[in-house]
């Protein structure tokens, strides 16, 4: 049943959540500090014990595959939108930074393009 994928996403974000608080009350920080990740890092684990003992079904297997593409770029998404908004409000500088990073990673994305051999000869598709 997909309803397990989503329960099981759902432990995973507030056992995150409560983590990354903790994490960043430790750093004196008043901040989630990387709460997604270690979300993501517990539905990947879970998911792992889970297929070795043979607890999750086919059906619930996929939901969790799908509620687990689908809940990274959500998040990012979202902390991308309060970045925007805290860089427009911290001046210039946060503005330069974050045009430079996508300058460099456009530039560092193209290198790698440029850089692999693309094949000479189609593969053979004789039957």
């Amino acid at each position: 049943m997909i309803i397990y994928g989503t329960a099981l996403l759902a432990v995973c974000h507030l056992a995150g959540i409560v983590c990354g608080d903790l994490l960043g009350h430790a750093l004196g920080m008043k901040t989630n500090v990387g709460g997604v990740g270690i979300a993501m890092l517990l539905l990947i684990l879970l998911r792992m014990k889970l297929q070795r003992h043979g607890w999750l079904c086919q059906t619930s297997e996929g939901g969790v595959n799908y509620w687990g593409a689908l809940y990274l770029p959500v998040v990012v998404a979202m902390a991308m939108s309060q970045n925007v908004l805290a860089a427009l409000r911290g001046g210039p500088m946060a503005l330069l930074a974050a045009a430079g990073s996508v300058l460099v990673c456009g530039l560092v994305i193209s290198f790698i393009n440029r850089s692999e051999k693309s094949p000479s000869e189609p593969p053979d598709q004789s039957s």
